[in-house]
């Protein structure tokens, strides 16, 4: 007898701690080396067998579509295979965590698991950030998204991520970069501990950075903000925006952080990553 049960998953935030843009390929494609960690937090999905319809509920549904532009129905195409979705949506749209991403592959990881199928390959065709979303733990990042290699499981870590509500668009802030050669990301350091890796995590960047603020001013507020919080080791914008984050060394400080922090026109919650 068939299984019909709905299958569950959870599509969590993703965060680039770092993003070194270390070149452009003669198609367009930038290359990326990027440290990314995913929250305890995230959007949710509900799969079951059905014809591939997408409904939505939750406090970050508006404005969401529910036809071919979602990431959802793109991962059914992709996948050649179809399920009913409801999707609770908790994360910001455009908003630099791969809110779609991460539930495109939770829908690929959901349709698997449904028909009893292998996941398909090339993901990265999906989009940039696919790949990485489906390990969905601690990787590092290269290549236009292709190329993930899972990491050993980093110290805790944790922090407050502050979106303003301002929509960033991706290709614009890779056009506003000045420079699209630059220098690779270190190594991680071995074993590091809460402390080292946020002393690492110091000497790194994120390129996207400064061309967003000129864009978005009011990213350079957010991260004025978290810089100056007493409890915030580490203050830097994940993606190309506009959400920002801002590291703490416990949990209980993070959510200090986002007491203090809390503004009635952005979204601001403490996390822990992974």
């Amino acid at each position: 007898m068939q299984d019909t049960s709905p299958v569950q998953q959870i599509a969590p935030a993703k965060i680039n701690l770092t993003l070194h843009v270390t070149g452009q390929r003669q198609d367009g494609y930038h290359l990326l080396d990027s440290l990314v960690v995913f929250a305890d937090m995230g959007d949710r999905l509900t799969l079951t067998r059905g014809d591939g319809s997408l409904t939505l509920s939750g406090p970050l549904a508006a404005g969401v579509p529910t036809d071919a532009r979602n990431l959802v129905m793109k991962a059914m195409q992709f996948a050649g295979l179809t399920a009913d979705v409801h999707l609770e949506k908790h994360l910001p749209a455009a908003a630099g965590i791969g809110g779609g991403s991460s539930d495109a592959a939770a829908t690929l990881r959901g349709l698997a698991q449904i028909h009893g199928t292998d996941l398909p390959g090339d993901t990265h065709r999906l989009g940039a950030d696919i790949p990485v979303c489906l390990i969905g733990r601690a990787a590092r990042m290269q290549g236009i998204g292709d190329i993930v290699t899972p990491l050993p499981p980093l110290p805790a870590l944790h922090g407050v991520l502050i979106n303003p509500r301002v929509e960033v668009p991706t290709p614009s802030v890779f056009k506003a970069l000045t420079r699209r050669d630059n220098p690779p990301m270190p190594d991680l350091p071995e074993g590091p501990d809460t402390r080292t890796l946020i002393d690492w995590l110091k000497t790194t960047r994120n390129d996207l950075e400064a061309p967003a603020i000129a864009i978005a001013p009011v990213i350079g507020t957010v991260l004025d903000r978290l810089s100056q919080d007493p409890d915030c080791r580490l203050a830097r914008m994940s993606g190309s925006g506009a959400t920002c984050f801002g590291l703490s060394d416990t949990r209980d400080a993070a959510e200090a952080m986002a007491q203090r922090l809390a503004h009635p026109e952005w979204w601001v919650q403490p996390v822990s990553f992974r």
